[in-house]
């Protein structure tokens, strides 16, 4: 069966994978209402297109942080992809360097900020949990600093791991020819078998609790890295943010995965986009899988989104050749979406093309046009 959108390589991953794996990748936490919502809210949002512009030409490029990339669709972090499939992370690599895209990787790769370097040329972030060992966090920094990581994306919203009930059902544990690879000559790559998750008895004893605000300032005392803060749904904390000098800011709630009921992602844009007032660019993850997502992340006034679930899902059913296909899908669908809205760069993306459904005031509120 040909595969026409991104979605559709969810079930094909269904099908492919052991079920503690693909519960681990698609599930959310708790009543998974967020995990709803991520994808459900960017269907309360319309557009409003201009017509008779001359779309013959349409220019994806952008900048983030310095970096030219050709389209405003990169790769977020994503644990253990060689879960998924046995290249895991190379292949994820590989398929972003083609794409002329940015690839995040996760500081619970299966595979090493070394190994992932060694793919060839492309511009990569790396995800960073801070674990309790600071000289841990330290080593681990200046390893991805020396592999030619351009950026570290900080992960602030996990403190303890949200309560993924599917995880706790599977007993789930990193499979035993797997390890973290970059935690592997610190004996912490590694996940023990426990009475509940697996990863929520690593996180609870390894990553520290006492993450703060002053920590952010610490990190930039052993890098010269960009910070992108990973994890802000609120404007007081983009403010904060900001404050500690974070070079920009992702939206994100860990793919619905840590904290239920908070909004989905696409729903707080807005409000982080005005607290930044552009003093730092402000990106999404999180239930995009349209090139209408994208485009409608941009007109709210995001520079740029990551995507999560749809790279393992095709990574489990096609390998690179399915990350390089959900990338190319996205590009062409955003690009079409630009074509028929009627914009022909990103700069000629407003918040004048669309209109959210919490805006719309309901019928019969207007009053009626005298005749």
């Amino acid at each position: 069966m040909e595969i026409t959108n991104v979605t559709e390589y969810e079930a094909i991953a269904k099908q492919k994978l052991p079920k503690m794996v693909f519960d681990y990748y698609a599930s959310g936490a708790e009543d998974q209402w967020t995990l709803y919502q991520n994808r459900h809210a960017f269907s309360q949002i319309l557009f409003r297109p201009r017509i008779l512009i001359d779309v013959s030409k349409i220019d994806m490029t952008t900048t983030v942080l310095g970096f030219k990339i050709s389209m405003p669709i990169m790769i977020a972090p994503t644990a253990m992809q060689k879960m998924a499939h046995p290249e895991g992370e190379y292949a994820t690599a590989r398929a972003a360097s083609a794409a002329g895209t940015i690839m995040t990787l996760s500081s619970w790769a299966t595979s090493s900020v070394e190994e992932v370097a060694s793919t060839g040329p492309g511009i990569r972030f790396f995800q960073l949990y801070v674990y309790k060992d600071r000289h841990v966090v330290a080593q681990l920094v200046r390893r991805a600093e020396r592999a030619g990581f351009k950026a570290i994306a900080l992960t602030v919203d996990t403190p303890r791991l949200g309560r993924r009930e599917a995880d706790i059902k599977n007993r789930f544990t990193l499979p035993p020819f797997l390890t973290l690879k970059n935690f592997e000559g610190l004996d912490l790559g590694k996940m023990d078998k426990a009475d509940d998750s697996g990863l929520a008895s690593y996180v609870a004893g390894q990553i520290d609790r006492t993450l703060s605000w002053k920590d952010v300032k610490w990190l930039q005392t052993i890098t010269n890295l960009p910070i992108l803060v990973k994890g802000v749904l609120t404007a007081e904390d983009t403010r904060l943010a900001i404050q500690a000098g974070a070079a920009g800011i992702i939206v994100s709630n860990h793919g619905a995965r840590q904290l239920d009921y908070v909004p989905a992602t696409i729903m707080a844009l807005e409000e982080v986009v005005k607290a930044a007032q552009g003093r730092v660019p402000v990106f999404l993850d999180g239930g995009v899988r349209r090139g209408t997502d994208v485009f409608k992340a941009l007109a709210l006034g995001a520079s740029g989104i990551f995507i999560g679930r749809p790279v393992v899902f095709s990574l489990a059913a096609e390998g690179e050749a399915g990350v390089r296909k959900v990338l190319q899908m996205l590009r062409e669908e955003f690009e079409l979406t630009m074509a028929l809205s009627g914009c022909r760069s990103l700069k000629e993306i407003t918040r004048d093309h669309i209109v959210t459904e919490w805006e719309v005031p309901p019928p019969g509120s207007r009053p009626l046009p005298r005749l």
